[in-house]
């Protein structure tokens, strides 16, 4: 397994571009609208790990614990499902279901002390 990107729920897009990209140097490497209707826009380092920060106008602005997920790959979405969900303590928020947004099979779910994980499977 490894760790593909970390998500942070953001106040001012731009402002947070501007540092990622142009003060910093990472690449912005895709952006879209997804499910929960937050704008997602991703940057990544040379290593290609990114992060995903997310924001949504309507929103309260994040306090300094808007951490959202980390993403985990894994080979096959649902049995991660049902293994961690029926014999992990873990609660599902959400999937498994395709994302054509980022060309994989997904699910949320809860850590026991509810932090967020995003499990995909890349459609190859």
């Amino acid at each position: 397994m490894e760790v593909l990107h970390s998500a942070l729920w953001v106040s001012d897009l731009e402002r947070t571009l501007s540092f990622y990209v142009d003060t910093l140097g990472l690449e912005k490497t895709h952006e879209f609208e997804s499910g929960d209707g937050a704008t997602n826009v991703y940057v990544a380092g040379e290593n290609g790990t990114e992060i995903q920060f997310k924001y949504d106008p309507d929103r309260d602005p994040p306090s300094t614990g808007g951490f959202d997920h980390i993403a985990l790959s894994v080979p096959d979405t649902d049995a991660a499902v049902e293994r961690l969900v029926e014999n992990g303590p873990c609660t599902l928020r959400r999937g498994p279901l395709d994302s054509d947004a980022v060309n994989a099979r997904i699910a949320f779910i809860e850590d026991p002390e509810g932090y967020g994980i995003e499990l995909i499977e890349d459609h190859d």
